[in-house]
């Protein structure tokens, strides 16, 4: 091709239009994403995004939120508040953020409550926490406590060998009671035989599975209390009532003899006792639960016959002394109550054991003094146990949306605890040694002996 001044001309005309285009595109690009901002988590866990708890409790916040940092000067510093507070921000407009440096704010720090460099300080609605740790989970956990009102007392039911919140063996419940504090709620423990009446302070009364009878008294004063419209929580278990027949009685349920056994489930646990649960009741407190949950040792309740469906409710729900009965958790068909021992081969005798499905988990509600009373009753306590509640599946979400429902905290029921996934990687001893003696030795003398053999062959030739 003969090249003249013209096609010359032509083609850098066109390799300047070319480069006049790719600024204007850059420039466009640079523009929008100034105007406009996404943001990717392309991790695995998501482990630089808000989890979906985190979401759905800054979202619950109808007020606006304010945030004070007190992190001086500290570049570093303020970045990282700046990216941990931005990550909520996307979610909810009104968080406020601000800063102050404590070497020329002594008033405020002090008032504050502040002691360290990089805490934060959160108001909402004139309640105020004080952040020491910038992360998500200490976040999610102050604005959940922001966002309840008030005190909420779980009181646990103690001295007839109740699973306790304080003790750390794997009956108890610590691990639990743990969870509840970060959240907002106060525990304690109570002896009846020590106290005139139960606290009128009391959210929620927790019964975990008393393995002695409980004396007539004791049992008067609970009595005592639902009939003034207190709540409560009975963790029951396979076996003996321990002298909690009159409250049963109270509360309209029965509790059928035998362990619940279910085969489809002993093949993913192991044991026929061990019961999987994927599908829940249409309660409030269960009606959006997804997760799996295990609870390894638990008994059958019945509710009176006209009461049982969740879409059915009594004619008259506003009479006192109308309980309103509606499952929360039930087996599949082909389990039953074993009324035998467990010790042998087990399976299903007709007329002794109680085919399925069966109820393990019921609540019930009323109307009394102007307020709905709320119990829930689980006949098995070892869902909530140390052994059992951080390990499997849902069974924490699960016992944190019961006791938020009992507590009248519906903003918070079926709202998902685990703000962030395990990020630790966790390595035995030998893993370590392997990992060790291949990165340290065997890869450098592989190398070192690699370059020795070219080096010979080199000089050989």
């Amino acid at each position: 091709m003969k090249v003249t001044a013209k096609s010359l001309f032509n083609l850098r005309l066109a390799g300047a239009s070319f480069v006049f285009l790719a600024l204007l595109v850059a420039g466009l690009i640079l523009w929008l994403s100034n105007v406009y901002r996404t943001d990717m988590d392309l991790t695995r866990s998501g482990r630089n995004s808000l989890s979906d708890a985190s979401i759905e409790l800054v979202q619950r916040l109808d007020k606006p939120l304010k945030v004070t940092a007190f992190t001086g000067d500290n570049p570093e510093l303020r970045a990282k508040v700046d990216q941990l507070v931005q990550s909520y921000q996307r979610y909810k407009k009104d968080i406020d953020l601000t800063y102050v440096d404590p070497n020329t704010n002594p008033q405020l720090v002090r008032a504050a409550g502040i002691r360290y460099y990089s805490q934060l300080l959160l108001e909402y609605d004139g309640a105020k926490e004080v952040l020491t740790e910038l992360n998500e989970e200490a976040m999610t956990n102050a604005i959940t406590r922001l966002g309840h009102r008030g005190e909420r007392w779980l009181v646990f039911l103690t001295g007839h060998g109740e699973r306790q919140p304080d003790r750390a063996a794997n009956f108890d419940l610590s691990k639990w009671a743990e969870q509840l504090r970060q959240r907002g709620f106060r525990t304690r423990s109570m002896s009846l035989a020590e106290i005139p009446q139960i606290p009128q302070n009391t959210s929620v009364l927790v019964i975990a599975g008393p393995q002695v009878p409980l004396l007539p008294g004791e049992v008067k004063k609970i009595e005592r209390y639902l009939e003034d419209g207190g709540n409560l929580l009975w963790l029951m278990d396979p076996g003996p009532m321990h002298g909690l027949d009159a409250l049963a009685e109270q509360l309209g349920i029965e509790f059928e003899p035998g362990t619940i056994v279910d085969e489809v489930s002993q093949q993913i646990t192991g044991s026929a006792t061990a019961l999987v649960i994927s599908e829940y009741g249409t309660h409030p407190a269960v009606a959006n639960f997804r997760d799996n949950t295990l609870f390894p040792n638990a008994c059958a309740i019945t509710m009176p016959e006209g009461d049982a469906p969740a879409e059915k409710q009594p004619e008259d729900p506003d009479a006192e002394n109308n309980w309103q009965h509606q499952v929360l958790v039930d087996t599949r068909t082909a389990s039953w109550s074993e009324t035998g021992p467990l010790n042998r081969s087990i399976r299903f005798d007709k007329g002794k054991d109680l085919p399925g499905p069966l109820n393990l988990a019921v609540a019930a509600t009323r109307n009394i003094k102007d307020k709905e009373q709320r119990v829930a009753v689980i006949c098995d306590g070892d869902f909530a146990s140390n052994a059992f509640v951080m390990r499997n599946g849902g069974n924490l979400d699960f016992a944190m949306s019961i006791a938020n429902w009992l507590s009248h905290d519906d903003a918070y029921v079926n709202v998902p605890v685990r703000t962030v996934s395990d990020q630790a990687l966790q390595l035995s001893n030998t893993t370590r040694t392997v990992l060790m003696a291949l990165f340290v030795i065997i890869i450098p003398l592989s190398l070192s002996a690699a370059g020795i053999v070219i080096w010979l062959r080199r000089r050989k030739r």
